[in-house]
């Protein structure tokens, strides 16, 4: 069995549970019941909140906060200081004035899928599922599902075209009235994605 290797610095709840071959370094705190799958990249300073649910072959780079309600599916990316949220109204105190309980508030959730990318200082909202292979952009603000292999861009973010697995962006060669087929320059693949209308005001590039 791999060992998992935990920094000294790092806070690690014991009723966490961490899987073989991760690391988790320096200062990053993973908090009660949450579960860390195999072989994963937990960055420096990193947030993991009580009972977020974290896949195998995961990296997470420093400073990414990750709050309760959050699933990462194996395979997933995170940006150094990129937020995943869970308080879609957030508010200090209740109406009456008093300091909110956690009965006060509803939970909002967070799945990122298999393979998927989120960018360096990204935001998700609750209440969000990013697509499987899909590409969030750095400094993004995701307010709303995300397509499978879509590329976000901006505040609030936009699809702005697709991505392949390797990351790289896909080209369309030809649609149909429902699909489009489109092809990876790097990797030689094509796929066919549905033709959704595009915000060709962003730029191409992409991180």
């Amino acid at each position: 069995m791999r060992a998992i290797s935990i920094h000294e610095t790092a806070e690690v709840s014991d009723q966490a549970q961490v899987g073989a071959g991760t690391k988790v370094w320096h200062q990053a705190q993973i908090r009660a019941d949450s579960k860390v799958g195999t072989n994963c990249i937990i960055g420096k300073g990193v947030y993991v909140d009580f009972d977020v649910v974290i896949g195998d072959n995961v990296k997470i780079q420093n400073g990414a906060c990750l709050y309760h309600g959050v699933t990462l599916e194996d395979g997933v990316f995170i940006g150094p200081g990129a937020c995943l949220t869970n308080d879609k109204y957030p508010r200090a105190i209740t109406p009456a004035g008093v300091l909110k309980q956690d009965q006060d508030w509803e939970v909002g959730r967070i799945t990122v899928e298999y393979g998927a990318s989120v960018g360096a200082r990204a935001v998700i909202l609750p209440g969000v599922v990013v697509g499987k292979f899909a590409m969030i952009g750095a400094g993004a603000v995701i307010t709303g599902d995300v397509p499978d292999h879509g590329l976000m861009q901006g505040n609030p973010a936009r699809l702005v075209g697709f991505v392949c697995k390797c990351g790289k962006k896909l080209i369309e060669r030809r649609r149909a009235e429902e699909v489009a087929e489109m092809w990876c320059p790097l990797c030689e693949v094509t796929y066919a994605i549905p033709a959704l209308n595009l915000d060709e005001e962003q730029h191409d590039s992409h991180s």
